[in-house]
């Protein structure tokens, strides 16, 4: 969970997203207009990542056995 979550804050993290600037290409966006929406996307990521390397029960608890 800790490597998918951070995975997803690199990937969309500017200057070196990769997938940041795939999806501007994409979209046909500037990357720079692209920026400020981004934000509260990639907040959420880095909260979720902080949550889930907090308390790992949180991706280990719902697990049988």
């Amino acid at each position: 969970m800790v490597v998918v979550l951070s995975m997803g804050v690199g990937l969309f993290t500017p200057p070196f997203g990769v997938g940041y600037y795939s999806a501007c290409v994409i979209s046909k966006v500037h990357p720079d207009e692209g920026t400020r929406p981004i934000i509260g996307y990639v907040i959420a990521l880095v909260i979720g990542l902080i949550v889930v390397a907090a308390v790992p029960w949180l991706s280990t608890g719902f697990l049988p056995g």
